[in-house]
């Protein structure tokens, strides 16, 4: 029968490759440069592998010693997990909430699809915003509880993540009522008579976007492209032009009186997904968000 895996063991060579040394990772643990050597050869002969080689005056890894690693950051991602989890019981809170905003995800949308997790005060919610595939990575080694995003996640055998589709809206057209009041065609062709900000790439549906313009034998005048569809809707409503915002942002946009409704594109539709790390979902939180009746709310 296999011993078990000896924890502290695994905590020294991981501060060890951190540090990128012994004696860096004895420093930093305040412990004689023999003892941390002797745990990481422990190691070693427990796992049978040797999981450092020399480089230059320091350690690198070894590919033994890179799977180790890529293991043991998951393990003490949980641990840290575990003390905050037991910590927030134990102060009757109502929980810890971890989420990945993909960079490509429109910021009026974010708070509609959070608000099934926002209904008890106690919740603690974390949003991190970045690019998709760094929050995949992130959420592979356990340090999201999920990432919300306008596709799914890419096939990739390496990455053991699941996809859950929150739902659907369609995109509707705003635009200062001063340039709207200009236009002489109706909508969609009015379009063409005035500035118009896009998403960039980042966004999924900007490929859609483009599309639809060319099906409509129209050439817009592009006068900003944005990453952050927030810092788009800011520059709409500063009087820059029209752009596009998915239905569920109609309410927040109408809220300033200079901005109006040009139209409605039902045929050009925003998907949303809620991204685990887990095929069966376990944390309380996460499968709130993914319950909710998403597509169907206006």
């Amino acid at each position: 029968m296999t011993a078990p895996l000896n924890y502290r063991h695994l905590y020294y060579f991981w501060v060890v490759a951190k540090e990128g040394g012994i004696a860096r990772a004895a420093e930093r643990l305040d412990m004689a440069v023999q003892t941390v050597s002797t745990q990481v050869r422990l190691l070693e002969q427990s796992l049978g592998h040797a999981l450092f080689r020399p480089a230059g005056r320091g350690l690198a890894l070894t590919e033994a010693g890179t799977a180790a690693m890529a293991f043991a950051d998951q393990i003490f991602a949980l641990g840290e997990q575990l003390r905050t989890a037991v910590a927030d019981a134990g102060t009757g809170q109502g929980g810890r909430l971890a989420v990945g905003i993909s960079d490509g995800l429109p910021k009026l949308v974010v708070h509609h699809l959070l608000k099934p997790a926002l209904g008890d005060s106690r919740v603690r919610l974390l949003c991190h915003e970045d690019e998709f595939d760094r929050l995949l990575g992130d959420l592979a080694l356990h340090r999201l509880d999920a990432v919300l995003s306008d596709r799914p996640a890419p096939p990739n055998p390496n990455l053991r993540v699941y996809s859950h589709a929150l739902g659907e809206a369609p995109l509707v057209w705003f635009a200062p009522a001063k340039l709207a009041a200009k236009c002489k065609n109706p909508f969609p062709q009015c379009l063409a008579e005035m500035p118009v900000l896009l998403p960039t790439a980042h966004a999924a549906v900007r490929s859609r976007l483009d599309r639809w313009f060319e099906q409509h034998g129209m050439r817009p005048r592009i006068c900003g492209e944005f990453e952050d569809s927030a810092l788009l809707a800011a520059f709409g409503r500063a009087g820059l032009g029209a752009f596009p915002a998915s239905r569920w942002s109609r309410k927040d946009l109408l809220a300033d009186k200079g901005m109006q409704v040009l139209g409605e594109t039902p045929e050009l539709v925003e998907h949303f997904y809620l991204i685990s790390a887990e095929r069966r979902i376990q944390h309380p939180l996460v499968l709130r968000l993914v319950d909710q009746d998403s597509g169907k709310q206006k």
